[in-house]
């Protein structure tokens, strides 16, 4: 599954940076309301577990790291809509089709297999620092987009030890 995971992973970046040339802002304001649905459908399964009985004992805790997760790439999303990532509906109306979808088969891949759920979500978190580290070198300091990297960079500490914790 990690191999399906990269080369999905791959062809979406692929298709995103062809679409998004020359617009950063835009492209991360895609990138960050894409980056909540994982954590949306997580919380999503949690709740649905525990609604049938099927609670684990990393259970809340999961649910409070999703949660604030949430929180933050909404941060996220709110800063790249204040720089104008938001400003065209066509970018608008991609990411919400986009992310309607990657939410669906987040929650189906969490069910399924959660383990590779927040391996996808992991190497999305380090594309998304990658991406950022990538912008803070060719245009200088920022220090709100140095902010969102190292909260990128978190996130993927935080899916590592996720995995960990149900793979024991």
């Amino acid at each position: 599954m990690k191999k399906l995971n990269a080369v999905v992973l791959d062809i979406t970046v692929a298709i995103i940076d062809f679409l998004y040339q020359g617009r950063d802002y835009p492209r991360f304001w895609v990138l960050e309301e894409i980056a909540r649905a994982p954590y949306f459908a997580f919380l999503s399964v949690l709740h649905l577990r525990e609604s049938l009985g099927l609670r684990g004992p990393e259970h809340l805790y999961l649910m409070k790291e999703h949660f604030a997760q949430t929180l933050n790439e909404t941060e996220h999303l709110e800063y790249m809509e204040s720089r104008g990532g938001s400003a065209h509906w066509v970018d608008r109306a991609f990411a919400r089709h986009l992310v309607f979808a990657y939410y669906w088969i987040n929650v189906v891949y969490y069910w399924l297999a959660p383990v590779c759920a927040y391996h996808l979500s992991y190497e999305v978190e380090i594309h998304a620092a990658e991406t950022y580290a990538k912008y803070l070198a060719l245009n200088g300091p920022d220090e709100k987009i140095l902010e969102i990297l190292n909260d990128e960079l978190e996130h993927s500490r935080e899916l590592q030890n996720a995995m960990e914790l149900i793979n024991v």
